[in-house]
Parts: C-alpha cells; structure tokens; sequence
C-alpha cells in the first residue's frame, strides 16, 4: 500500500517574494485550497458568510501561479478536490488538515495568508501551532504546525486520528523531526488507509522520496515563465577562501554605483553578521551624503529575528535616499522576502555546529552550502527590477564542491531527545522508525547510553516512570531530569525559570562599539556569586519585576530590555515557556514547592538538581588560570565572556556548564560552581567508572573513598566546603536523581 498519495516538488526558478507567495500558495493548494472555482458562489463553505471582495481578487492571483496548473493532476492523484475540500466534502468524517512547516515563523505567515484566501478568520478555520502557542481551536479546518509539534502531539496521540490530510512541506530542510515524520508516517498510514499524506519537497529529493516509500504518484509542478524579473548570477575567478572582507568590498563598490535597489548578504554564521553590522555603520558613516545612507539589517533565523526591522528605519520624508542590507545565514533564504532586494552576494559557506557522540559535544564546522540553498538564493529579489546574484566562489566550485542536498539534520544531530521520544512512542507499538538515512549507529548507542545515565530507561531497555515524566516536557532530557529532580529538592519554580531561559535564545546581547564598558556595567548588576544559572534568575526576575511596574508593558519592556542590552524577544520567548512548562507539571501533577530564591539552601538545592541532570556537563579548572579541563574528554575550554566568574579573580575550581561547541576559541557557557562532594553523590556510579583516567578523576575517587570509610563507620558523611550549612547524605534517598 502506497504511504504517501502525492509528492509535489517545487521549482528551482520562483522569484524571492513570488517563490514565498508560491510556497504559501503551495502550502494551501495542496493542503488547504478552499476556493471554489465557480466564480458565482457567493457563500463559503467553511464558515458560511458571503466571500469579500479581496477573496476574488485574491483568487485571480493565485491563478496566475504555476501550481494552478497542476491542480488537475493533484486532484486525480490524491482526492477528488483540494485536501480541505475534501475534509469538508466527507464532513471532516476522517479528520482535518495539517500542513507542517521547519520554521514557526513560516508557519504563522503562511496560516495568515491562507485565512486571507479563504476569506475565513485566523485563530477559527484556519490557525496555527508553533511552540508555546496556540492559535487552534477544536473547529480549526486547517493547522499550520511545526515539524516537531505534531510529533508532540503524537504521544497523546500516536496515530494522528485527529487528521484526514497530512502535508509534510520543506522535506528537503531534512530536519531531525521532519525525518522522523516521514519515517513514522511510512508506518501510520497501513495503519488508516484513509490517511492522505502529501510530501512536498525540492526536485533535488524525488529521487530518493520515491526510493524510500515505493511506487507513489508525482506531480512535478514546473514554472516555464520566471515570474517576476530574471536574475543574472555573477561568478567570482577565485575560490571562497577569505570571503568576509571580499564580500563588504563588493558591497560598498555596488553602493558607489548609486544604483538603487536594496541588498541581501549571505554569511556563514551570526558572529560574521555582527561584526558586519559593526563595519558598516561605521564605514557608511564616512560616505558622501549624495550616495545616500546603508542601513545594516540583522536577521537571525535561528531565532526568526529581525533587529531594527525594515518598517522602523524607512522614514517616509527623508529625502536622503536609504539602501536596505539584510545580513542572514543559511536558513534564512527561505525566511526572508524583502519588496525592494535587488542584490544578492552569497560568500557560498555555513557554519554549523556538528555533534560529535564521542566527546558529547559540538563541533563548529565550516563547510560549503548545498547547491538547492545556492539557487534559492538566487531567488530572493523582489519587485526591483533585473537582479543580480554575486556569488563569491566559481563555477568549478558550486559543481564539485557543494553536494545537491544538506546532510539529513538527523547524521549531526544529538539524538537524545528523538530516541527519548522514540521510546515513548514504543509503548504505543510505535517505536519502529524507518529512516530516510539511518542515524550512526554509534549516536542511537550514545543516546541510550545517556538515558541510561539519566535513570530515564528500566532494565530492558523500556521507558522508567521517571523517563514516562521526562518525555511530557519540550526539552533537552538533561534539563527534563533537572527539572523533575528540583520536585525532590524543593527548588521547582527557580528550576523553571532556568529551563526556560538557558531554551529561549541568549538574553545578552553584544554591546555596538564603544558602549562596551556601557553594556559591562548593566550586566554587572544582574550577576549572581552562585554562578550564571542564577545570574539568569534575576535576569528574569528584574524583567518580570518592571512588568508589574510598567502601564505601557509592551513599549516599556523594549525601552527596559534596551537600556539594559537585553534580548527582550528571547525575555518573552523565556517567559512563555515557562508558563507552558508550569502548566505540564500541573497537569501530570507533580509536586510543586514555593520559590526560595535567595535562601543559601535553596541554591544549593538548585544546583541538585541541575547535577541531577547536567552531571556529564562538568569540567574542573587544572592550573588555577580558567583552563577547564572537561571530565568526559581532554578537551580545554575557558569560561564564556559574559560568564558571571569572568569578572572575578578567584575562579571556581569546579564548574558545571550548559554548553560547549569546540571552535577556535572553545568556551563554556552558563556555568556554575559546584563541589565535587556533590558530584560524587549525584551521578551515577557507573557514569563515574565509565570517566576516562585523569587527575580529575583520581581526585573524585579519594572522595568516594572518603564516603565509603565514613559509611563502613557508621558515620554521617558530610561535604567538606558545606559541612556547616547542609547535610549532603541524598546518595539513596532522592528517588528523583538515582535508581
């Protein structure tokens, strides 16, 4: 039996903003058409009020794009009418719709645009779900979900019953939970014949969709007629060693030409985009009035952000003539549509990060783009007329150095979560995932290994009750342990807020030249003694405390986060997160103890339990000079500049740290002291034996010596630095941290 109906492509030749209104159009052709062709209908079947007058003219647009073409063949492949015509059809006997997407911000847009054209309210027949919002209701015809939020939905229920189209978009991105989809989906649908499922993906992946899931129908939908203006792509004579200076140069000589039109730079990571951002303002500072004004636009997909957004730095009566810059990364071509880019300069490379199962850790990879993010990136130009594509590398070099598609997200990925999942789904029969490509069998292997660790798997291999609660909350399964142990430790509401912060983007921003001591000073009242888990504490309490005080919340929270060079988008991210975090502890009902902040035991309570789950995040200072050596591996790192120790000349000798990506300057982020007493107790004994030799460890096993003489006798063992505050006897009393 077939799994999946129809696999639609895209073409390679949509214009930027064209080929976004056609991945819209797309989105909701081939899952959420609604429109009836009869021009002379006047009510809608979705929520039977009389059509506007913007649905027709919306309607005649949309018949213009490429993919009405293939309405026909998509209707004798899959269904009699468009995939919400047909759930309406069948009075929604079968489920509804769900269209997913890779990115939230695509999801939201796109739900916008499509309750445009059906000429239907958003949040009703049509909506969407991204995480930590909601904007569904049980009427909702159409969802427009991420990826990894209708896996979520799959533990509640495993089938997807709720739905009787399922549209799987942007498969080419090969994200870790697109390709799980499209693994489990393979299963799902010889379960319910009656499941339509459409894949939609680049042309460069039909091959191997088709390979995978058998002899299904194709509908290849081609755009013979460029919409929009052609594009002429310019080819460097040198390959793209060096590119970040050559790719500024080359902005400045387009700008002297005083040929108008905006422009879009594609870097390799944010750490180019703001550095970039810096040379510009203060270079364009320096140019001649009668060029006009460059105005550098940041945009950060990882974060769907925008800073200093076009809509703010237009004024309508200026008479200087302003050139947009938009600087974005790899992702970003399929996030971004500016009106007015009339220029493109690719410097052809990415930086990303690249998990490395041996060490635990993530690598920071150079390497060069896909050739399908080359050629969408030739597409992002808007209604300026003839564009033009710099790209900064050869022709040579796009031929045999960049391979058609991305590496599948799931062969460099930490797999923890997803086998966290996956094991969850196994008590639903629904464990089996067949992988488009198969993950290392050395990360599935690290992964069990550290559920193992997490006391998050029983002995035959099957989910613990404490994995059952792990799997209920969105997070890294480090940090799900940690917040379940803070029930046992009486720590939850501050175990909350820094889940939720170390989730949401980094709060601190780089200060712009010259406000650095500026930026110092404001940050040097939010840090914590105890270390930078709670530094992020009061970060999130000052912002949450002028709030309360604030009349306008909305303007006063920019002007507050402004002054204090916060993030204040990552604040909000952070603050709905925890809501959305409380809410599931509330509903499986754990136990949920009063906030203590400040209390010398609540904070070494909180370190508990963030050891309960970050124990194979720890790394010990070896000469005394902030030269950390990690307990898991002999790599060194230092602490991060925005770390709450830098500014102290006595670091701690033990650390525990949220993150560590080996780059050029390796460097731990969010890091806390702890005592190496309480390592002993909290981790696991067979995680310690599995440490490789090192000085580090010798000195943990004089302690566990020193516990084991203690207890032969008889006697209480106590820490050595907190043997007057606490009693650290939780060895086999703390259900929560082991088993």
């Amino acid at each position: 039996m077939a799994a999946v109906q129809v696999h639609t492509t895209k073409p390679d030749s949509a214009s930027p903003c064209d080929r976004e209104t056609f991945s819209e159009e797309f989105g909701s052709d081939s899952g959420d058409e609604v429109l009836l062709c009869d021009a002379d209908l006047e009510l809608n079947p979705f929520d039977g009020l009389p059509y506007s007058s913007r649905y027709y003219k919306l309607h005649q647009e949309r018949k213009q794009l490429p993919v009405w073409g293939a309405k026909s063949a998509f209707m004798a492949s899959l269904i009699p009418q468009w995939c919400a015509e047909h759930c309406l059809s069948s009075k929604y006997q079968y489920g509804v719709v769900v269209c997913t997407q890779t990115h939230k911000q695509t999801a939201v847009s796109l739900a916008l645009r499509v309750a445009d054209e059906m000429d239907v309210n958003i949040g009703h027949e049509v909506g969407y779900t991204i995480p930590f919002e909601n904007c569904c209701i049980s009427e909702t015809i159409l969802r427009y979900s991420t990826d990894d939020m209708l896996l979520q939905e799959m533990m509640s229920d495993p089938l997807l019953e709720h739905y009787g189209v399922i549209v799987i978009d942007e498969t080419h991105k090969r994200t870790v939970s697109t390709d799980v989809l499209l693994g489990l989906l393979k299963d799902i649908v010889r379960q319910r014949p009656e499941l339509k499922v459409v894949i939609i993906s680049s042309p460069h992946m039909s091959k191997k969709l088709h390979s995978f899931y058998g002899n299904v129908p194709l509908i290849q939908v081609e755009n013979e007629e460029p919409i929009g203006y052609p594009v002429e792509v310019v080819y460097s004579c040198i390959p793209p060693e060096n590119y970040f200076m050559p790719a500024l140069k080359l902005l400045f000589e387009i700008h002297h030409t005083r040929e108008k039109g905006d422009i879009a730079i594609f870097l390799s990571c944010i750490k180019e985009i703001d550095e970039a951002c810096n040379i510009i303002r203060r270079e364009s500072s320096k140019l001649h009035p009668m060029l006009g004004e460059l105005v550098p636009i940041p945009f950060y997909p990882e974060q769907s952000r925008y800073v200093d957004g076009p809509s703010d730095i237009l004024e309508k009566n200026s008479r200087q003539y302003k050139r947009r810059v938009l600087l974005t990364t790899s992702m970003g071509e399929s996030l971004i549509c500016i009106e007015n880019v009339k220029f493109v300069i690719d410097v052809g490379m990415e930086k990303k990060n690249v998990y490395n199962p041996r060490i635990r850790a993530d690598s920071l990879v150079t390497q060069p783009i896909s050739k399908i993010q080359a050629d969408m990136r030739t597409q992002i130009r808007g209604s300026a007329g003839l564009g033009k594509c710099f790209r900064l590398y050869t022709e040579e070099f796009l031929k045999k150095e960049m391979t058609e598609l991305s590496p599948a997200c799931v062969l460099e990925s930490k797999l923890t979560r997803m086998v966290l999942f996956l094991k969850r789904m196994a008590i639903a029969d629904m464990g089996q995932c067949d992988f488009i490509d198969k993950p290392a069998p050395e990360a599935l292997m690290q992964a069990l290994e550290d559920l193992d660790y997490l006391a998050a798997l029983d002995d035959d291999g099957n989910l613990s009750e404490i994995g059952i609660i792990m799997s209920e909350f969105p997070l890294d399964p480090q940090m799900a342990k940690a917040l379940v142990a803070s029930c046992e430790f009486d720590c939850v509401h501050e175990m909350l807020t820094i889940a939720a912060m170390v989730t949401a983007p980094f709060c601190f921003l780089d200060p712009p030249p010259g406000s650095e001591e500026i930026a110092c000073t404001c940050r040097r009242k939010f840090l914590h003694s105890e270390g930078d888990h709670f530094t992020l504490i009061n970060v999130y309490n000052a912002y949450k405390q002028n709030k309360l005080l604030s009349s306008n919340q909305f303007c006063e929270d920019e002007k507050w986060c402004h002054d204090n060079f916060l993030n204040c988008s990552a604040l909000r991210t952070a603050d709905a997160i925890r809501t959305d975090l409380l809410d599931i502890m509330q509903r499986i009902e754990l136990p949920i103890s009063k906030p203590a902040f400040g209390t010398h035991k609540n904070s070494l309570n909180v370190k508990r339990a963030l050891l309960s789950g970050y124990f194979m995040q720890t790394a010990r200072d070896v000469d005394g000079l902030g030269n950390y050596v990690m307990l898991t591996h002999k790599h060194v790192a230092q602490l991060h500049p925005f770390s709450s120790y830098c500014s102290t000349k006595l670091k701690p000798e033990w650390v525990l740290f949220h993150e560590f990506t080996i780059s050029e300057n390796n460097c731990i982020r969010i890091v806390s002291d702890v005592s190496p007493e309480m390592f002993v107790q909290l981790a696991p004994q067979y995680y310690f034996t599995n440490l490789p030799p090192s000085e580090s460890k010798e000195l943990l096993q004089e302690i566990i010596d020193h516990f084991s003489k203690l207890s032969d006798g008889d006697e209480q063992h106590v820490s050595n630095k907190e043997n007057k505050q606490e009693d650290l006897s939780h060895q086999h009393e703390d259900r929560c941290v082991i088993q």
